[in-house]
């Protein structure tokens, strides 16, 4: 005969605990304190077995199992022993897969992916990434097991980042979020990656490429930095970004060790380099006279550009820039070139004078994803790319003489 709710709400305890069957093998034990324990007694292997399916609590309070949820579990187990399998074996491995992925939270892997791969990174690179999911990451999932997050819950943080405006950190995030996800995966710690699904979720902004100076431009600045009032240091930066064309940030952070200048040659470390290999900037008799000019005010320190305010550093990313707005060559109502636009005025006219691709993009550090090539070029092709240099110089010159010459032609 099975039990009914009522029965079971009103029983009340005994002296001693005793037993209100139900069917299919599911029972109660009432014991002398009053409490309501569900159990369920199945055999295998010809041997009986108590599985324990919780409490009845007559106030249903957190943790009740109701006559009907016992039944729904003498069922659930039923259908385990039907396979040979303990219910409580089945429990025991669900806890154990609990408690692991308890541990292994989305923060906890994402640091030993990080952990893994920062050999590869720059300084830069891994503090811009750290960053990023210290404050955008972290505080959505970083406690959550990392198998429990859903595709929804990194797109709410995605159209997050979104809504204010970062649109690149948005893209950034998905990226980063699916490298952490197919770690997990391969570790074992995850099924699959959610944030595949989510590609194309976030809409790209149209990349603003940098702007090159035309040669009348290059004239124009030339000119300007002439009359310069600012930071000597600063216009020695500007001059030796033209001649050299490297990124901002492999100008700024230059340090005199790097340099041979007896052998004409710069030498970027690959830890401060976005592909991670050292990069060698031959140098034309132009620069070199140059840094040597520059050697006699900041040889004594670190940095061929020191901070100001902080002996320790060097220029911050916006002294070039800032240089340039001063001289009316960015800002509102300007042509909008930024020192980053070296690279692309140099790439351009070189292009144009007829040296090939390959050795204008080894120059600019460009990445070349077939590593053998890549090894065979910065080999073989820095004699031509010592050449370029030195013509890139003469270019240069060349053009500001052109205004020398104007001048002359005028007077």
């Amino acid at each position: 005969m099975s039990l009914s709710n009522i029965a079971v709400q009103n029983a009340k305890p005994a002296s001693k605990s005793f037993k209100m069957h139900d069917t299919g093998g599911l029972y109660l034990i009432v014991r002398p304190s009053g409490a309501k324990l569900w159990r369920y007694k199945y055999r295998i292997d010809g041997k009986e077995n108590l599985f324990a399916l919780g409490e009845y609590y007559s106030d249903k309070h957190a943790g009740h199992i109701s006559l009907e949820a016992a039944r729904r579990a003498r069922d659930d187990a039923r259908e385990l022993v039907r396979g040979g399998t303990h219910p409580s074996h089945q429990r025991q491995n669900a806890l154990r897969k609990q408690l692991v992925q308890n541990r292994n939270t989305f923060q906890v892997v994402a640091e030993e992916w990080v952990s893994r791969k920062r050999s590869n990174w720059s300084e830069r690179y891994e503090r811009q990434l750290t960053h990023i999911l210290n404050t955008d990451v972290y505080p959505t999932i970083g406690t959550r097991p990392i198998a429990s997050i859903t595709a929804a819950d990194i797109l709410e943080i995605l159209q997050k980042v979104e809504a204010r405006g970062a649109t690149t950190f948005a893209h950034l995030i998905r990226q980063w979020v699916s490298a952490i996800f197919r770690y997990a995966v391969a570790t074992l710690r995850a099924e699959y990656d959610p944030s595949s699904a989510l590609r194309g979720a976030i809409m790209r902004k149209k990349v603003r490429h940098s702007k090159a100076l035309s040669q009348t431009q290059i004239r124009a600045l030339l000119e300007r930095l002439k009359s310069y009032k600012g930071d000597p240091g600063t216009l020695f930066g500007i001059r030796l970004i033209l001649l050299t064309f490297v990124r901002t940030i492999e100008l700024r952070a230059a340090t005199w060790q790097e340099f041979d200048l007896d052998g004409a040659e710069w030498r970027i470390p690959a830890e401060r380099m976005k592909m991670r290999e050292e990069h060698i900037v031959p140098l034309s008799r132009q620069a070199v006279a140059l840094l040597r000019e520059l050697q006699e005010q900041t040889g004594s320190a670190n940095f061929l550009f020191p901070n100001r305010r902080r002996a320790d550093a060097c220029i911050t990313s916006t002294t070039l820039n800032r240089a340039l707005e001063r001289m009316g060559f960015l800002g509102k109502g300007t042509i909008g070139f930024s020192a980053h636009g070296f690279r692309a005025t140099a790439s351009t006219m070189l292009n144009e004078a007829g040296f090939r691709s390959d050795i204008i993009e080894g120059q600019l550090a460009h990445g070349d994803r077939n590593q053998v090539r890549a090894s065979y070029n910065r080999a073989t092709y820095m004699p031509e790319r010592r050449a370029m240099m030195q013509t890139w110089a003469d270019m240069v010159d060349t053009i500001s003489k052109e205004r020398l010459r104007l001048e002359a032609n005028i007077t």
